[in-house]
C-alpha cells in the first residue's frame, strides 16, 4: 500500500540496519516472499529509509499470531508497507512468518489461522502505532543529479555562491527536481531587464534535501544574460534587488 504524504522535511530514523538489509531479512523469513508483486519488489530499492512496530497481537492456549507494519519511505516521497504475519499454528509449532502488500490479503490470511474465535485481539493504540515517515516536499525524478549539480555550479558568475563544501555534498545526489520560484518581486529596473529564479532541489543518499537557487537575468551593462546560484531562496531575491537597483 502507497501513500503520499504532505509533511515538508525529512530525517531518517536511526537504524542498526540499512532499508535494503531490512527487506532481505523480511524476505528471506517469509515463507511467500515469491507471491509479491515485482512492481513492489522494484519500488522498494530506491527506499531510504524504514521502520517497523508490532501491529496487533493474539495469544491463546500455547498458540500465537503477531502482525507488523513494516514502512519504506521512498525516493518518489511516497511511502510503501508491507504486512507481516507471524504465527505457530502449523504442525511443529514453529514460527511461520508470512508478508503481505495489501491489509485486506493479511485479514484474510488471519482468518485461515487455526486460532480459538473466542480469544479477543490484543491490538496496540493509535498513539504507539508507527507513526507516518515524512517524506521529502519535492517529486524527485532519479537522474544523473551529481552531474546536473556540478554543471549548475560552474554556470554560476557570481562569487558569493554556495562553496567547496556544498559542491562535495552534492556528489551524492541522485535525484533532483527543477522548479520556478514565483513570489516578491524584484523592485523595477531598467525597461527590458528580464529575471528569472528557479529551485533546483536535490535528494541526497542520506535522505538530505538541499536546494540551489539559480537566478537568471540580462541586469548587465550590456545586457548579457547572466546566471548566479545561491544557497538559499532569500540570498538569490536580495541579488536580485541589489541588481535591479544598479542597473536603474
Amino acid at each position: 500500500m502507497s501513500v503520499p504524504y504532505e509533511t515538508t522535511a525529512y530525517e531518517p530514523a536511526e537504524s542498526p540496519e540499512s532499508p535494503e538489509e531490512h527487506l532481505a531479512r523480511l524476505l528471506g523469513r517469509a515463507l511467500n516472499s515469491f507471491e509479491l508483486p515485482d512492481e513492489a519488489l522494484r519500488r522498494l530499492e530506491f527506499a531510504l529509509a524504514h521502520d517497523s512496530s508490532l501491529h496487533s497481537a493474539h495469544h491463546s492456549a500455547g498458540l500465537h499470531r503477531e502482525t507488523y507494519r513494516h514502512t519504506w519511505l521512498l525516493a518518489d516521497g511516497y511511502a510503501l508497507t508491507l504486512w507481516e504475519l507471524v504465527h505457530n499454528t502449523a504442525p511443529g509449532s514453529e514460527p511461520q512468518h508470512e508478508v503481505y502488500v495489501d491489509e485486506e490479503e493479511l485479514r484474510a490470511a488471519t482468518s485461515r489461522l487455526p486460532l480459538p474465535s473466542d480469544a479477543a485481539d490484543f491490538e496496540l493504540p493509535v498513539l504507539v502505532h508507527l507513526s507516518p515517515v515524512p517524506a521529502p516536499r519535492h517529486v524527485y525524478v532519479p537522474d544523473d543529479s551529481a552531474d546536473h549539480a556540478r554543471r549548475l555550479l560552474r554556470r554560476a558568475e557570481n562569487a558569493d555562491g554556495p562553496g567547496a563544501e556544498t559542491a562535495a555534498l552534492l556528489k551524492s545526489a541522485f535525484a533532483h527536481q527543477i522548479t520556478q520560484a514565483f513570489g516578491r518581486p524584484c523592485r523595477a529596473g531598467r525597461i527590458g531587464l528580464g529575471y528569472s529564479l528557479y529551485e533546483h532541489a536535490f535528494l541526497l543518499l542520506d535522505g538530505q534535501e538541499v536546494s540551489l537557487w539559480e537566478v537568471e537575468h540580462t541586469a548587465t551593462p550590456d545586457g548579457r544574460h547572466m546566471c548566479e546560484v545561491y544557497p538559499s531562496e532569500t540570498a538569490a531575491r536580495d541579488a536580485m534587488e541589489r541588481r535591479a537597483a544598479q542597473v536603474s
